[in-house]
């Protein structure tokens, strides 16, 4: 797999992971009158999807070892 596929293939993921979490949390804190409450979990969700992204960050930039399939040693 190319640098630039894992880059794209990260970043995709995590697009994916923080509109699962942000979109109903956004809207639970709109749409009800206990959603309020809700503003005290948000600092933990956007510091996991910070974690998530620097976790996929450094996956998307790891090479290969030399003697794998696809390096072209």
């Amino acid at each position: 797999m190319s640098p630039r596929s894992r880059f794209v293939l990260a970043a995709a993921a995590w697009c994916l992971a923080a509109v699962a979490l942000v979109l109903p949390l956004v809207w639970l804190i709109n749409n009800r009158d206990w959603g309020i409450g809700l503003m005290l979990v948000t600092p933990f969700v956007v510091y996991g999807l910070m974690r998530l992204g620097r976790a996929l960050e450094g996956w998307a930039r790891t090479t290969p070892p030399p003697g794998h399939e696809g390096s072209r040693d």
